[in-house]
């Protein structure tokens, strides 16, 4: 596919030139994925050892706000990255989220070195840039793909997480020892790994991201169909912030759909995630926990990232709307797997796999629906706003879940999960959008 297109170094204009939209894409791809496994690496070697860190500073007592504080850091950073990514493209949307990472880890060493607790938060809250950039990834790999490929090129930058999300943890301890001699203080020089990651991954980007991929796909949209009226949800002059994409949202049910599925697979996949150490720890003795432990979250991490790019594919075949209802069932049924387990460890296991590939199921089916169904001029801004609402999201549900475990137990906990996927599950069969493909 080649079109013609005003374009110069970083997508910025200069003269008509004709562009292989494929090979463009192709090579955007190819270093999203590479990047993905750089800021992936850097991102869990850092929350691998955060916990015990603030541990160490702090207590046992705010040890688990740590990782609260980042997941909260990432979705609030979604909208500001967003807003760059308006203007001026993906790329210096991408490398400000990762440089904003860095110095989030820089913090937390300082913290380290100076015990002071504050500080370890403040890092923590920026930390989560990584995890924005690995998110906003993801629709990068969209902006130039066919509409038939959209969900596989999605599903593909998600999947390249898995490298770095399954190799960091075991490089934690190495990388801990490897400056110990540096003077660099025990569990923090993780984050020294982290920050070399994250500017890696920044400098990658500023180097080899061009054309960028979204200012690309608005001039050839541009120039093969110029807009003669707003669009659905916009206000010309005034569609290009969080207002606009709220607007939009609310008109658009293909948008509510897409948005609404992100959120709530990653509240379910949350609430129910984090508590199951603590559910496994009732009958495993100390001595056995962490390795069960270890053993069933990866199975889960499994479930959520191995098979996206089947999920992608589907996504593709089948539609987006039919894989949204897929993934819901599949949470319906971890969750009653999980929360019927009783002692069962191989039952929580199969639980929490099926769990992490239900939560695959809305993130990749509902990002996509996001994307192709929203004006170009409000997409970054909608997409922020779908990662802002993710975050949160997941972190009320991290809040909220320990509370119901401890009034009310696992089961219930589960069971409230489940009742939570039902009115997206009402949502999403009424739902149906002609101009999406697969009937959305």
């Amino acid at each position: 596919m080649t079109a013609e297109l005003t374009t110069g170094v970083g997508g910025r204009p200069a003269g008509a030139a004709p562009v292989d939209v494929a090979r463009v894409q192709r090579r955007t791809l190819l270093l999203l994925c590479l990047t993905q496994i750089i800021g992936g690496t850097g991102m869990t070697i850092g929350m691998t050892v955060g916990v015990l860190l603030a541990a160490r500073l702090g207590g046992t007592a705010i040890s688990g706000l740590v990782q609260s504080a980042s997941v909260v850091g990432g979705a609030l950073l979604a909208v500001p990255v967003s807003r760059i990514m308006r203007t001026g493209g993906r790329r210096p949307g991408l490398i400000a989220a990762y440089l904003v990472g860095a110095v989030g880890g820089v913090l937390i060493i300082v913290a380290a070195v100076t015990d002071w607790v504050p500080l370890l938060f403040v890092g923590a809250l920026l930390f989560g840039g990584g995890t924005t950039a690995g998110l906003q990834a993801r629709y990068a790999a969209v902006d130039l793909a066919e509409p038939a490929r959209r969900g596989r090129h999605l599903s593909i930058a998600v999947w390249a997480t898995t490298i770095g999300a399954v190799a960091a943890p075991n490089l934690a301890a190495p990388a801990d020892r490897a400056l110990a001699w540096t003077g660099v203080p025990v569990l923090a020089g993780p984050f020294v790994f982290s920050v070399f990651a994250f500017a890696l991954a920044a400098g990658v980007l500023l180097v080899f991201l061009r054309p960028d991929p979204l200012l690309t796909a608005r001039r050839l949209a541009a120039a093969d169909a110029p807009p003669v009226a707003a669009a659905p949800g916009t206000r010309p002059g005034r569609d290009d912030g969080l207002r606009g994409a709220l607007r939009v949202v609310r008109e658009l049910p293909a948008a509510r759909l897409g948005i609404s599925a992100v959120a709530m697979g990653h509240l379910v996949m949350v609430g129910v995630m984090v508590m199951t150490p603590v559910r496994l720890g009732e009958w495993h003795s100390d001595a056995h926990l962490l390795r069960v432990v270890g053993i069933v979250l990866s199975l889960h991490i499994a479930g959520m990232f191995a098979l996206s790019p089947l999920v992608g594919w589907l996504t593709d075949r089948l539609g987006r709307r039919a894989v949204i209802l897929g993934g819901l069932g599949v949470l319906l049924a971890a969750c009653a797997v999980a929360g019927t387990a009783g002692h069962d460890t191989v039952r929580i296991s199969i639980g929490l796999t099926l769990l992490g590939l239900g939560w695959s199921g809305t993130m990749v089916a509902g990002s996509t629906l996001l994307s192709e169904s929203v004006p170009a001029s409000v997409r970054p801004a909608v997409q922020g706003l779908s990662d802002l609402t993710m975050g949160l999201a997941g972190a009320l549900a991290g809040a909220l879940s320990g509370f119901v475990i401890q009034v009310a137990g696992y089961p219930v906990l589960n069971l409230l999960a489940a009742v939570a996927v039902v009115p997206l599950l009402a949502l999403a069969l009424r739902t149906a959008s002609p101009g999406v493909r697969g009937g959305a």
